[in-house]
């Protein structure tokens, strides 16, 4: 099984597991907002935070971009909607700047390519490539085209088509994440076993990308052998905005961080034995023969 370093961390098998705070657009076009998440982030114990990066003159479908639409800064269109949350040179200057102080890496989702040559100016230690873009050739041939490890979320998509964007991206510098697309997800469509399906049919570290309500799926995720772990963040789930209810706020996420830091405590080395701690507990309750 390949592994895959990310800056410092080595990603596979054996290893951490390298968790991701997802912020996405929870930062509502607020670099306050975007910078207390990183502090979230941090103080979990997560090892990266990520944001989405957009062109809105170019992600916006065309019938909707003067569409109106309701928001907390008053009606708009959705196109204006758009720019107002994206976060431009300005912001994600200031990012960079924060995350080195507080010592976390951060990346970012590009879902158009002239966004990937404008994160590439940060020198990202990665790249994701989110569920909705693992169709999109070229897309992926841009992002690959940057010489930079690959996170690959699988979310509304076949085994047939995950075979094709591997086949164009390549295994060696790849990371796949099993991932349901639905914001929140239902736990009867999680279908968790498809990390062990892909862990047998790529030969590349898999992961798991949550939106799910709560910690557990993606505990149990971890326990079963994903080596990556991403949910998205908020500081608070009832926030306005598509995402927040999909995300976990902060002590949830602090929750999260702290379970799967145990796992390999928990898990052992298959050894069966007795602890000193058992022992006052067996003179206590066994019969001595």
């Amino acid at each position: 099984m390949r592994k895959v370093k990310i800056r410092n961390k080595m990603i596979g098998e054996n290893h951490p597991v390298f968790i991701i705070a997802e912020i996405g657009i929870n930062h509502n076009g607020s670099i306050d907002v975007a910078k207390k998440l990183i502090d979230v982030a941090v103080e979990a114990g997560c090892d990266a935070v990520k944001f989405q990066k957009r062109d809105p003159e170019v992600c916006t479908p065309e019938k909707q971009k003067n569409v109106m639409k309701e928001t907390p800064w008053g009606n708009m269109t959705y196109l204006e909607y758009k720019k107002k949350i994206e976060f431009w040179e300005n912001e994600y200057e200031k990012i960079d700047k924060y995350c080195k102080e507080k010592n976390i890496m951060w990346f970012a989702s590009c879902w158009d390519e002239k966004s990937v040559d404008f994160i590439e100016c940060f020198s990202p230690p990665c790249y994701k490539i989110p569920s909705a873009l693992l169709t999109d050739d070229n897309i992926l041939k841009k992002i690959k085209s940057k010489g930079r490890p690959i996170i690959l979320s699988t979310g509304m998509s076949t085994l047939k088509e995950i075979e094709h964007a591997v086949y164009i991206l390549g295994k060696e510098n790849l990371i796949i994440l099993h991932c349901t697309s639905t914001y929140p997800a239902k736990p009867e469509e999680l279908n968790l076993k498809v990390i062990q399906t892909l862990k047998r049919k790529f030969e590349c570290p898999i992961g798991y990308s949550g939106h799910e309500v709560g910690v557990a799926p993606s505990t149990i995720a971890a326990t079963i052998g994903a080596c990556t772990v991403e949910r998205h963040i908020t500081l608070d789930r009832a926030m306005w905005g598509s995402d927040h209810a999909a995300s976990l706020e902060p002590k949830g996420l602090k929750i999260l961080v702290r379970d799967i830091r145990e796992i390999p405590n928990i898990m052992g080395n298959g050894i069966k034995k007795v602890y000193d701690s058992e022992i006052p507990i067996m003179e206590k309750l066994r019969k001595i023969k």
